[in-house]
């Protein structure tokens, strides 16, 4: 496999990766919950393919004369993956703040019953 048709196909691949981040993004926005497990096993797949274009990827010579048009398809490729990046930093922040808040109402305790207090000013004059 050329170099040129490695990196086009992990290209191909980021780009998948962007589309399913962007919508975990929505669907975290929308709901204020992590996804189902469906969503995640989708992921995972994705993520398994990704070493597989990575290590074809590792495989391919480098060229002392690059293809024409690699350097540019290098270049998008890395700001496909920083655009990755930063949506699933954003959508990791949002999962822990929904984690922490739904966290927070669900330990939330009631007030001792006023009968309660009594009992102990009573026993501690």
């Amino acid at each position: 496999m050329s170099p040129m048709h490695a990196l086009l196909q992990h290209q191909k691949l980021c780009d998948e990766l962007h589309e399913l981040t962007l919508e975990e993004n929505r669907f975290l926005q929308q709901h204020r919950r992590a996804p189902d497990a469906d969503f995640l096993d989708r992921k995972r797949r994705l993520l398994a393919r990704l070493d597989e274009t990575l290590a074809a990827l590792r495989g391919t010579h480098r060229l002392e004369k690059p293809e024409p048009g690699f350097r540019q398809a290098m270049e998008k490729t890395r700001s496909r993956i920083l655009q990755i990046l930063q949506l699933d930093r954003e959508n990791e922040q949002l999962l822990l703040r929904f984690s922490l808040s739904g966290h927070r109402a669900g330990t939330a305790t009631a007030p001792p019953a006023p009968s309660i207090l009594q009992k102990i000013y009573q026993r501690h004059p």
